[in-house]
């Protein structure tokens, strides 16, 4: 069951504040301009942050757009995770790669299962999560051993020219 004082509106306005002052400071932008990009006037951004005031989910995306940030990826890391992993992973590769892949998530379990995606288990989603994990580990040793052997290839090409 799910513990609902994780959901009482202080806590959630005091997480998400947390988050959106990171992505703020992070960006290393006026606070001002940041305000104007997301279309917030500068005195509701400051009540924001200081988690004074609930962010709507649009302010909320609008300022960690202009923060140069993943806005889907991190507020998905937050309703998923907590603040933690989606302050941790601001202004990253990784946050990227986590906003498309969750975008594209969805459509490729339709075209891929088919008719099974209906079959999906819940009780499988840790698992797989981390097969998911360990298959992307796997393809970034790939590339890793593949670069190295291109490396090597046009070290020996560049030695032959000059030898």
């Amino acid at each position: 069951m799910t513990d609902m004082t994780l959901f009482a509106e202080q806590q959630v306005r005091a997480d998400l504040a947390k988050l959106l002052l990171a992505a703020v400071e992070a960006s290393g932008r006026a606070r001002c301009n940041v305000a104007r990009d997301a279309q917030i006037h500068k005195d509701a951004l400051r009540r924001v942050l200081a988690g004074e005031r609930s962010a709507s989910l649009g302010e909320a995306l609008r300022i960690l757009a202009a923060c140069g940030v993943a806005p889907h990826a991190h507020l998905l890391l937050f309703l998923v995770s907590g603040d933690d992993h989606a302050i941790a992973w601001l202004q990253s590769d990784l946050a990227q790669f986590f906003e498309v892949f969750s975008g594209e998530l969805p459509s490729a379990m339709e075209r891929v299962l088919g008719n099974q995606v209906h079959d999906v288990k819940p009780r499988w989603a840790k698992g797989t999560a981390h097969r998911v994990a360990r298959l992307l580990s796997d393809h970034i040793d790939e590339l890793e051993r593949k670069d190295a052997l291109l490396g090597d290839v046009f070290a020996d090409a560049e030695g032959g020219h000059r030898g």
